[in-house]
Order: C-alpha cells, then structure tokens, then sequence
C-alpha cells in the first residue's frame, strides 16, 4: 500500500511538472503580445538594413526574452532597452538557439558583439562597458550583414535615434 501510495504521489508530481512546462511554453509563445519596432543597422560601408524588433520593455519581458524560441530569421530580433546606462550582464538559460548579442551605447553606437552565443547556458555574459540597450539577433546574423563593434543603430530610445527617411 506504501508503494503505491508513493506511486501516486509521484504521478502527480509528474503531472504538476508537465502543466508548469507547458504553461512556461504557452508563456513563450506569447511572444506577439511585445511591442514590434523596426530599427536600423548601419553598417560602417553605409548599408542600412532594417529590423524588426521585439521590444523587452519590463522586467517580466527582459527576463523570458528569446527564451524557448526555435528559431530567428536575421531581420528580426529582440530589444532590451534601459532608462540608464549600466552595465549589463545576459545569459542564455532555456534559450534554444545560438545568439548575437550587441550591446549598444546610449549614443548608438555598438560597443560590443557577443557572436554566437551557446544555447541552454548559464554562462553570464557581460556588456564590458556601460551600454543602454542589448539588441538580440540570430547566431551568425552580425556578421552575415557585415554588422561589427562601433557601427551604429538607429532606433528612438538612441540619442539621434530617429528612422531614417524612407
């Protein structure tokens, strides 16, 4: 009787641990509820390629961010403004895919560029300097559109930030 006692309770925990995961995944998906924004990056051959962008704009979004995502084509990305300068640290815990994180001055211009950053990692990964924003982009996607430290990004929360005139 013990046992299967112990069996049932087990199940449940079972049970309880598939809805949580399921509402963290159903949480996830809910990625349309963030504001999209197009920004632009300048590359320093004057090339302006523009992106959608999720914006993180409170600290519920910023903390879930690109977390559980499968997939990112280069266009699109995710923004994680800040009111003031910091420095700033990210990991990619329950992240699935490799990412390009530019971490961004308050001026616009790119102070660095972690490539490729490994999925499922709790490795934490800093600004190296203070920055006001971190623009998230799939793994690869800097270089693949010739993006590199000390380009710029146009995008209003930026001094000067304003679209470019289409």
């Amino acid at each position: 009787m013990a046992q299967s006692r112990i069996q049932r309770r087990a199940a449940q925990w079972a049970a309880l641990f598939v809805v949580a995961t399921a509402t963290v995944a159903a949480s996830a998906s809910a990625e349309t509820r963030l504001r999209i924004e197009r920004l632009w990056l300048l590359s320093g051959n004057g090339q302006e390629i523009p992106i959608d962008v999720e914006v993180a704009a409170d600290p519920k979004e910023k903390a879930l961010g690109l977390m559980f995502r499968t997939h990112l084509p280069d266009d699109k990305g995710m923004l994680f403004p800040y009111e003031t300068p910091r420095e700033l640290s990210m990991w990619m815990h329950n992240t699935y895919i490799p990412l390009d994180m530019l971490f961004i001055r308050p001026d616009g211009v790119i102070h660095r560029i972690e490539a490729r950053a490994e999925p499922m990692s709790d490795r934490v990964i800093e600004s190296g300097g203070p920055v006001s924003a971190v623009l998230e982009l799939a793994g690869g996607a800097a270089e693949r559109l010739g993006i590199k430290a000390g380009d710029r990004v146009r995008h209003p929360v930026f001094k000067d930030g304003l679209a470019p005139v289409q």
